[in-house]
């Protein structure tokens, strides 16, 4: 297969995924602002339709195939929110829960015995 039949495939399958989630997310999306006020679920932002686009659904389980038509698993959420919670999920994975309590305190201290190592000098 040539460099140019490979790139054309891509850009095929590329269109067809963008396609895809275009396609997913304006069914949600469109139910989910029939069911919630335009409000931002975290920081109550009220939204109109001139700035409507800002407004996004967020999926709580952040399982974007998970549309049940009661809305249960989506909230509306301003593009900054949205960012945030998808920080907080990306840093739960990465580090864990922050509000373990269980969590050892560390028990390197590495200026312990400072004073002594400058009176000793270089």
């Amino acid at each position: 297969m040539d460099k140019d039949s490979k790139a054309s495939k891509m850009d095929r399958i590329l269109a067809q995924q963008r396609t895809y989630v275009a396609e997913r997310e304006r069914g949600y999306r469109e139910k989910a602002l029939k069911l919630y006020p335009w409000i931002c679920g975290r920081c109550t932002r009220e939204f109109t339709r001139t700035n409507l686009r800002e407004l996004t659904v967020h999926h709580r389980d952040h399982n974007h195939d998970n549309n049940p038509s009661d809305g249960s698993n989506w909230e509306l959420l301003c593009i900054y929110c949205h960012d945030e919670e998808h920080t907080k999920f990306v840093d739960f994975i990465r580090y864990g829960d922050a509000e373990q309590k269980d969590i050892s305190p560390a028990t390197f201290s590495p200026f312990a015995d400072l004073k002594e190592k400058m009176k000793k000098g270089p």
